[in-house]
This record gives structure tokens, C-alpha cells and sequence, in this order.
């Protein structure tokens, strides 16, 4: 059966919205998790202004410290060329650095503003304008469409308005286009019929979702977007996460969550859930509080005693 990749994102959007603060040394602790969890595509950092994510203001060190595991591909989260150049750097000299950028375009002019100082179209722009350098530099870059499923602020989001950012930044080449579900707003059908277009429309670029589960909704999108041939879920452990900039967002849907669901439905994610849950309840010490996954909780799948 086909595989799919989980694209941990706990080290940047797990934590950039939470009340504790984590160390250079805890991110990297989590990292490491998450590696020796399985996980092969993480998302370490992001690149943004100290002032509008102060948890993300140690991008360089976390990546400085990464361990240099070639297995793993290192993923830095840029919103312009400023950030984007800050990403570069860390690959100078004889440094590895970040393997790939990330850059967002927002589907609705009002969040686009609040989360990036752009409109839709201008941060379609600045996209297409990071692809074109980072094919200069010979560096890897991947997009996101935020806000796909539904706006905080201007409600619901034409489809056919998000295929069309998907087409204009299909110009560019990403290394993959993902949908992401901002705030938590979207539902199976809806998952189904947008990766339905996308993929009509670009059938040559892989597609990756991002769903926070802010609705409880997030787990059965996942499924939905496997069965519409999705590469790539974004989960990020613990079911952390939320933007500093959409009223009400919660956590991303929680890694193990998904992994549990995908395993039992024959689908291989290459991930460890023992490895996971082990990893939530180290994070729930940190936070002090109780993570809002479920298999971190209920466990996995029973075992019959004496088996």
C-alpha cells in the first residue's frame, strides 16, 4: 500500500504560540525525539522578526545545533526574502543548515496582513520570488496556502481563489504545494473536493495538508486526504500548535493521533507511536498541563493479556 510522510512540526508550530517558553537545548531535545521517533521530515524553525514570534527568535542556534543526520530533512519556515536569506545563511562554509524552505501564501487579503504585512496576491509575489533564489542558490523550497479552508476574518475562502494560487505558484516550481487549515474550519468533503482539484489542476507537483484541530475535525481530514492521494500530513506531537495571529486557533493534529489512525488503516508512516506518546508526556512536563492529543492518553491499539 502506498506510504506517507508526517512532517513533524511540533519544534516551530508546536511551540511558537505557547505560554512557556522552551530553550535552544529543549527544542533540539524535541527534535531528537521526533527523530528517534521515525520522523524524517521536521520542521525546526522559523525565520520571522523576534518581535512578532518571540519563541522562533533562536532559528540560527536551534540549527546550529541540529544533529547531522543525513536521513533527515531540516526545514525552515521563511515569510520573506529577509527571512529567507537568514535561512541561507546557515548553510555557509561547511555548515549543513536548513535542507529546505517553507514559505507561506495566505488565500485572504485580511489574514495575509495580520500574519505577514501582505495581501494574498502580494505574498503569491514574494513566494514566486523566494522559488526563483532558491533555485539559484540550489537550495529546496516548498509553499503552504494558509487560510485554505477558511478564513478568521473574512469567512469562508473560494475554492477556485486557492486553486489559483496553487497554479500561480506551480509556476515556480515548488518542491511540493500544501493546504493548510489555518484554523481549524475544514471537513472531509471539503478535503476532498479541494485535493481533488489541485491535484486535476497540478498533478505534477506533490501536495502536503496542514490541519489544526481546532473543530476535532483534524484526524478525519488526515484520512480524507490519504484516500485523495496526499504525499504529505503535517502533525505535530502533543497535538501543539496554534498561530499567534488567528483568534481561537488550537494545536495542529497531533502526531501520534494520526499515526494510530493511518497504522490501523494499513497505511505505513515509518513512525514509532510508542516513540511519540513518550515523547507527549515529556512534553506535558515542560508545559505542565496535559497535552490535547488522545493516543498520548488512551494508549494504542489494546493487547490481549498473555499475547
Amino acid at each position: 500500500m502506498r506510504q506517507v510522510t508526517i512532517l513533524e512540526v511540533s519544534p516551530r508550530d508546536g511551540l511558537q504560540n505557547e505560554s512557556v517558553v522552551f530553550s535552544t537545548a529543549q527544542k533540539l531535545e524535541l527534535i531528537g525525539r521526533a527523530i528517534a521517533a521515525g520522523a524524517r521530515r521536521i520542521e525546526v524553525a522559523s525565520f520571522v522578526h523576534p518581535d512578532k514570534v518571540p519563541r522562533m527568535a533562536d532559528a540560527e542556534a536551534v540549527v546550529a545545533g541540529l544533529p547531522d543526520n543525513r536521513g533527515v530533512q531540516y526545514i525552515g519556515l521563511v515569510l520573506n526574502k529577509r527571512g529567507y536569506l537568514r535561512a541561507l545563511a546557515t548553510r555557509e562554509g561547511n555548515r549543513r543548515g536548513v535542507d529546505q524552505v517553507g514559505f507561506v501564501a495566505v488565500a485572504t487579503d485580511t489574514f495575509g496582513q495580520r500574519n505577514q504585512g501582505q495581501t494574498s496576491d502580494e505574498s503569491v509575489r514574494e513566494g514566486l520570488d523566494i522559488l526563483r533564489l532558491a533555485r539559484q542558490d540550489g537550495i529546496s523550497a516548498q509553499a503552504t496556502i494558509a487560510v485554505a479552508f477558511g478564513c478568521p476574518f473574512e469567512g469562508e475562502v473560494d475554492a477556485a481563489h486557492v486553486i489559483d494560487i496553487a497554479r500561480r505558484l506551480a509556476e515556480g516550481e515548488p518542491a511540493e504545494i500544501g493546504l493548510a487549515d489555518t484554523i481549524g474550519v475544514g471537513i472531509p468533503s471539503q478535503v476532498t473536493d479541494l485535493l481533488g482539484r489541485l491535484n486535476d489542476e497540478i498533478p505534477h507537483i506533490p501536495t502536503r495538508v496542514h490541519f489544526h484541530d481546532t473543530r476535532h475535525t483534524g484526524v478525519a481530514n488526515a484520512w480524507a486526504a490519504w484516500l485523495a492521494g496526499v504525499d504529505t500530513v503535517d502533525a505535530s506531537m502533543a497535538g501543539l500548535g496554534g498561530c499567534p495571529f488567528a483568534p481561537n486557533a488550537t494545536g495542529n493534529v497531533a502526531t501520534e493521533d494520526v499515526v494510530y489512525m493511518l497504522e490501523r488503516g494499513g497505511v505505513d508512516t515509518g513512525l514509532d507511536l510508542d516513540a511519540l506518546v513518550d515523547g507527549a508526556a515529556w512534553l506535558e512536563g515542560i508545559l505542565g498541563r496535559r497535552a490535547p492529543s488522545a493516543v498520548s492518553h488512551a494508549g494504542g491499539f489494546p493487547v490481549r493479556a498473555g499475547a
